[in-house]
């Protein structure tokens, strides 16, 4: 009888020789995903109110935190993500920084910076994407469209559109509207007017707010008359640097309820946001940023977890891919909103419900129910397509 070994032995050795190549192999290269975050906010000069400041690291935060998160589940997949951040005090030198970071080989940009300086980086990075959340600029999303460029922050006409929604809905539908001097006022009050249009609200006076003075003395005896007017159901408020609008609650010469920037507000994120998931967001990001979320800090936020769903779906970290995946609206995001999010195929602006919230509490989110549209309810807030003169899809880099 032949021992047993003399069979087991080839068995053993076919088997060894079959393990032997994967053991042998080296681990799949890690995917390397270089992120760069480019941040200017201008000077507003002094405010004439004494309202709580902006964070000086809004955005940032958002930014920083998105990237834990995709790290915390990159890691499965060896993909691996990094922060580059390059934050000046003028334009010229974020542009110069920019350049910098893309010598270095970034070609993924999250920029929080006005509509001028966006334009700029646009057109010095032409190889590159740059997820926009910092500038709700209309003109960026309707008519001077950038190629490279997506927006994960709201525009005007979102928030408007959002506002004039609810307003509908509760039919308050005649308005006075106050606006402020400043470039960034005007935007609004345009928004503000398109939306009234648009939902058939009524304006029954406009007036400029053209004073100079601090209103924290004297609002009580000022703001009664200067709301002294054709009878309105609320007033809309154009006031987006803070110079006046917060004395207006309270204040007006009919007790109505104020709306706009300050009152009641459509932002893209808030604190009080706590449904679908939101408070562990919020919960993280107040662990990380010790500060409150915000619209800029989600904006940055979900721009960098889009450029890592992306990558996790096209196993790469090309710009080019990226932008088009996203622009075929086959990259559906969680925001914590209760709707999957995508960007327009058009205008590259992040569709997303938008909260309308007072200081302290959730009010409503819009769009409202019963405002209908033929693809998406969502893109009932914000410029439709017939309503744009540009379509990124088809539009090559």
């Amino acid at each position: 009888m032949r021992p047993l070994s003399r069979y087991l032995l080839p068995c053993f050795a076919a088997l060894l020789g079959y393990v032997a190549p994967s053991q042998a192999s080296p681990p799949a290269p890690e995917l390397q995903v270089r992120i760069g975050y480019l941040a200017y906010i201008p000077d507003t000069g002094p405010l004439l109110s004494n309202v709580i400041p902006e964070p000086k690291d809004a955005g940032l935060r958002g930014a920083e935190l998105a990237i834990a998160d995709s790290n915390s589940t990159g890691r499965f997949l060896k993909h691996a993500y990094s922060l580059e951040v390059a934050e000046r005090d003028d334009s010229a030198s974020l542009l110069k920084a920019a350049s910098e970071q893309h010598a270095q080989g970034v070609r993924l940009f999250v920029v929080n910076a006005p509509a001028a300086t966006l334009r700029q980086l646009s057109q010095a990075l032409p190889d590159s994407l740059l997820l926009n959340a910092g500038s709700a600029d209309d003109g960026l999303r309707r008519e001077e469209c950038l190629v490279n460029v997506l927006h994960t922050l709201p525009s005007r006409a979102m928030l408007a559109d959002a506002l004039a929604q609810f307003l509908a809905v509760r039919k308050w539908t005649r308005w006075l509207l106050i606006s402020g001097a400043t470039e960034d006022d005007q935007a609004y009050a345009a928004a503000l007017k398109r939306a009234a249009k648009r939902f058939g609200h009524r304006i029954v006076a406009e007036k400029p707010w053209s004073f100079d003075n601090d209103q924290r003395r004297s609002a009580q005896a000022e703001m009664p008359l200067f709301t002294q007017t054709a009878e309105y159901d609320v007033v809309l408020v154009a006031d987006e640097r803070g110079d006046f609008g917060e004395y207006l609650p309270y204040q007006t010469w009919y007790p109505r309820p104020v709306a706009g920037t300050q009152g009641l507000t459509a932002t893209g994120w808030h604190k009080t946001v706590e449904t679908y998931g939101a408070a562990q967001l919020q919960k993280r990001f107040e662990a990380h940023a010790k500060r409150w979320m915000n619209d800029r800090d989600f904006a940055a936020w979900i721009a960098v977890r889009s450029i890592a769903s992306a990558v996790s779906k096209l196993r790469q970290s090309d710009a080019e891919a990226i932008r088009s995946l996203a622009l075929s609206e086959q990259l559906p995001l969680d925001g914590f909103k209760g709707r999957k999010l995508s960007f327009r195929s058009w205008n590259g602006q992040l569709r997303q419900p938008i909260p309308l919230v007072q200081p302290r509490a959730l009010v409503s989110n819009s769009p409202q129910d019963g405002f209908l549209h033929p693809s998406s309810e969502l893109d009932s807030l914000g410029y439709d397509q017939p309503e744009v003169s540009c379509n990124l899809a088809a539009a090559t880099p």
